[in-house]
């Protein structure tokens, strides 16, 4: 039974104290208020919660957001490595300069208001005001749920709107332009592998022989690859296998007899044994891929006059040190310039940067090396991503006519709905799969 009691507070006058039986069966205070009408209400009140099972103690609520994140919800909260190092950049980024040193009990829905106002003000993206909003919900769910907090401050807060954009397709036309502008054969086999299959980076970079079965030409997907922050890794390494993909289920499927054979073909020529990877992290030297980069200077024209009135072709090295010029051409000419000194030993040569990976390629790496100057040389109209290959996977085979359920169990999509938003992606000419299936292998 609760009880309430008097007593003198520093300036002398009257104050009342609220006691109640907490879940555990102690006497504890329910606050502290200036009449006793006040104090008798708010230990019934915590009674009242305490015979629903929930336990009204205040002190829980004084701890800092800071503490709690930090000594329960992170440690204690089961996700994902990738989502947990995605948790740790949000919340140190934009969470814990906000509410970092406010008690958990003192955190309102106004409080969160003005945070988003504040993010948008300052330039955050929409997209990234609703992640740090979807993670402060998570903290104070598990708050609530914890006993911590008595409301959830993020409910009823809206974000600003972040717009559904169209996807774009890239059509076989372009992916032919593309295919031809990538460097070696490796990368060329490994991105037709993925338009054939629609497989997500990890899966494709984690594929092994023994995932293919080359008589009936079935594929089993079944790891995916993820980089991670060593911090975020249970041993500290930079590639983490998952034996499952993203929808917790393995998936089987076909794949055409072409691509089949060149995969076979890779096999045997790399010596690969059943559980190595298919396609490993081999990279150029920087030397060589900046030679590479150089354009010829009579091509590229000539820089604006400096101060003294010279012009100098761009693409050289005089126009990067004299005319000050810093465009792609100019500086890859100093790059390779610099790269071929080192190559001979002079200007204190460097060993060079190596990737820390077990094999796997680094998805900023492939990007960045591989991708990009494809893209750039192949000059396509639209912005096109790795992963919207997988995008034009789903596309294609939806305008030429694959069931809507088929296609969502060979992209391993959780939900039907996901898939549907390629129906509004049938633009793409009908035998685009036929078209990509029908380029001749290259002759020995």
């Amino acid at each position: 039974m609760g009880y309430s009691f008097k007593r003198l507070g520093r300036n002398g006058k009257p104050r009342y104290t609220a006691c109640y039986e907490d879940l555990k069966g102690r006497v504890v205070s329910a606050g502290t208020f200036s009449s006793k009408k006040e104090a008798d209400r708010a230990w019934q009140r915590a009674e009242a919660e305490v015979g629903k099972g929930r336990d009204m103690n205040l002190k829980r609520g004084r701890q800092t957001f800071q503490k709690y994140v930090e000594e329960t919800w992170l440690p204690n909260h089961e996700v994902e490595p990738t989502t947990m190092q995605s948790y740790h950049y949000s919340i140190y980024k934009h969470v814990m300069p906000e509410f970092g040193s406010m008690r958990m009990m003192d955190i309102l829905p106004e409080h969160v208001r003005t945070w988003i106002k504040r993010m948008k003000r300052n330039g955050v993206s929409p997209a990234t005001i609703r992640y740090n909003k979807v993670v402060l919900s998570a903290i104070f769910t598990t708050a609530l749920n914890d006993q911590v907090s008595y409301i959830h401050p993020c409910k009823g807060v809206r974000t600003p709107t972040v717009p559904e954009k169209p996807l774009d397709i890239i059509t076989p036309e372009q992916f032919d332009q593309l295919y031809r502008a990538l460097p070696g054969a490796d990368s060329k086999l490994l991105v037709e592998s993925d338009i054939e299959a629609g497989l997500r980076w990890g899966e494709l970079t984690e594929l092994r022989p023994c995932d293919l079965k080359v008589k009936s030409r079935v594929l089993t997907v079944t790891r995916v690859g993820v980089e991670l922050n060593p911090n975020f890794h249970p041993e500290g390494k930079r590639f983490l296998v998952k034996h499952y993909p993203k929808d917790k289920e393995w998936r089987r499927f076909k794949l055409s007899r072409q691509i089949v054979d060149k995969l076979q073909d890779h096999i045997d020529e790399q010596g690969l044994g059943q559980d190595d990877l298919l396609f490993s992290y081999l990279p150029d030297t920087p030397a060589k891929r900046r030679i590479d980069l150089v354009a010829d200077p009579e091509s590229l024209g000539w820089t604006d006059s400096n101060a003294k009135g010279h012009r100098y072709r761009h693409g050289t090295l005089s126009a990067y040190n004299a005319a000050n010029c810093r465009c792609q051409h100019c500086r890859h000419a100093v790059a390779a310039y610099r790269a071929q000194r080192r190559a001979y030993g002079k200007d204190d040569p460097r060993l060079p940067r190596v990737r820390d990976t077990d094999g796997h390629i680094p998805a900023t790496w492939f990007r960045n090396q591989i991708w990009k100057p494809a893209l750039q040389q192949a000059d396509l109209d639209i912005k096109v991503r790795i992963h919207d290959l997988r995008h034009a996977h789903a596309s294609w085979l939806l305008a030429g006519g694959a069931d809507l359920q088929v296609v969502k169990e060979r992209l391993g999509h959780g939900s039907i709905s996901t898939t549907e938003r390629y129906l509004h992606t049938l633009d793409t000419a009908l035998n685009a799969l036929d078209k990509i299936r029908s380029r001749k292998r290259p002759t020995d």
